[in-house]
């Protein structure tokens, strides 16, 4: 159909050449029709033309150009993180989780804000927090200070199939790892130099890696490195004004100096991190740390053996999320009989939350200790 129909387009084109040199028509009259014929044509060919197809008529050769357009842009569609949705040479890189330290001393981090993930928690009731940061795209060359694991990360870790980097840990959170139930690499044993200390630095707080380090670790340790995550949704709509111009401000009351706050940056369409009072800062880079989407799961949580906190990350809770300047409110659930499930961020109706495109950062926390200007 097609076929023919810029058969005969480049039939009348020509009989319009040859009405404007007889001068059998007005030439501004010929010229509009002439000019009418070349944009049906290409609404035609903007419909029917399939990538790498090409046509000639009119003297001249149009090429699919639309359709390869299309194939190249659904190509760097799919090169993306799984879980920013940010497009990067690393997309299809298996995850690195990294256990952080929240300890002042250890301020500011290094690489916190190549993240493509982090998720934050109390691992002492109404104290301390430790930290997991995700690594996809990101590749920084100095990650730390790297601390000990507990075992409420574990399952966290394990549903995004990433290999979990950490400096020891709890006997709750060693022991399951000692079974064999994840890939990780452990600071203790130092599998391949993964791991190096700074003079500079008093211990414990002086262990760092980075993330070419960790992945020949785990090229040699024989873990897989593709990645089999399936992914969050994102969206491709562009900043929103949920709250009349009034840009939002989000508390996570973690005890001090432990406690987060966030603000919305309507130029940058994020939200900037601040902990202690004070810009989370990477040392890597100087810069603060910023979030397109913060993800606030409400868990409940108890003392154990009077040094650790016992966290529900499994099962289901209420959840609210805040990218774009608006605020979701919904509710979170992961299957507790299968640690290695997905982790769901689910909306008022069910379904899967469409994240802004950018760095997610999950705050868990008790019901109560949370707070907005919304």
């Amino acid at each position: 159909m097609a076929k023919n129909f810029l058969v005969q387009i480049k039939k009348n084109l020509g009989k319009i050449r040859l009405y404007l040199r007889k001068k059998k028509y007005r030439k501004t009259a010929a010229i509009t029709v002439y000019f009418l014929t070349i944009a049906l044509a290409a609404l035609v060919l903007a419909i029917y033309i399939r990538p790498g197809r090409s046509f000639t008529f009119a003297g001249g050769k149009i090429m699919g150009m639309l359709g390869e357009n299309n194939q190249q842009a659904e190509q760097e569609n799919k090169n993306v993180s799984p879980i920013s949705g940010l497009a990067c040479d690393n997309y299809n890189r298996r995850p690195i989780a990294v256990m952080l330290s929240s300890d002042t001393v250890t301020r500011p981090l290094s690489g916190l804000s190549e993240a493509d993930m982090v998720f934050e928690m109390q691992v002492v009731q109404n104290s301390i927090t430790r930290i997991v940061a995700i690594f996809v795209c990101g590749s920084p060359a100095e990650v730390g200070s790297i601390r000990s694991s507990r075992d409420d990360f574990i399952p966290l870790v394990m549903g995004l199939d990433a290999i979990y980097a950490h400096w020891g840990g709890s006997h709750f959170a060693l022991d399951k790892l000692r079974s064999g139930i994840m890939d990780n690499i452990d600071a203790l044993i130092n599998p391949y130099n993964a791991y190096f200390r700074k003079n500079t630095i008093l211990a414990p707080h002086n262990g760092f890696t980075s993330i070419s380090r960790l992945e020949n670790s785990a090229e040699k340790l024989g873990y897989d490195l593709a990645g089999n995550f399936d992914g969050y949704p994102h969206s491709d709509v562009g900043q929103q004004d949920g709250n009349n111009g009034q840009n939002q401000k989000i508390k996570i009351n973690y005890t001090y100096p432990w406690n987060v706050d966030w603000t919305y940056n309507e130029a940058r369409n994020s939200y900037l991190r601040n902990r202690g009072g004070k810009p989370e800062i990477d040392k890597n880079n100087n810069q603060q740390v910023e979030a397109s989407v913060v993800a606030v799961m409400l868990a409940k949580s108890r003392p154990l053996e009077g040094q650790y906190n016992d966290v529900d990350v499994e099962g289901s809770g209420d959840l609210i999320v805040y990218q774009n300047n608006e605020e979701i409110k919904g509710t979170w659930k992961k299957d507790a009989s299968d640690m290695a499930s997905k982790l769901y961020f689910l909306d008022a109706s069910g379904q899967e939350i469409k994240f802004a495109p950018g760095h997610i950062w999950v705050e868990i926390v008790e019901e109560g200790k949370v707070a907005s200007n919304n």
